[in-house]
């Protein structure tokens, strides 16, 4: 009998090689939520923040801006934390944190009706 050397396919995944080098990926993202609370009420979220920025300057800062309250929770699917804000307060996070430098624009996602 003759022997063929047949390779079989295995699982591949495209996205391997951007996970491991440093270009930006989908947990490089900084993700600005909407969430409806009781009646008029919503929460503005704010997940995604590198660990090496201090969230509690970040949060007391759009707390002055905003004339709203907020705090950080923890989150416990991706370990990191989340900032949380009273009302809709998507447009205004995400022009704070590009004029602070903090994120570049094309890596911010706001998401919501």
């Amino acid at each position: 009998m003759v022997e063929l050397d047949v390779q079989i396919p295995s699982a591949f995944d495209p996205f391997a090689e951007a996970k491991d080098s440093g270009v930006p990926g989908v947990k490089e993202y900084v993700h600005i939520r909407i969430q409806q609370r009781n009646g008029k009420k919503c929460l503005t979220t704010v997940q995604g923040l590198k660990k090496e920025f201090s969230y509690e300057k970040i949060l007391k800062n759009l707390k002055k801006e905003f004339c709203c309250n907020g705090t950080i929770v923890p989150d416990e699917e991706l370990g990191g934390k989340v900032i949380q804000l009273q009302g809709d307060q998507r447009k205004n996070v995400s022009n704070f944190l590009v004029k602070a430098g903090i994120v570049k624009k094309e890596h911010i996602k706001i998401h919501g009706f």
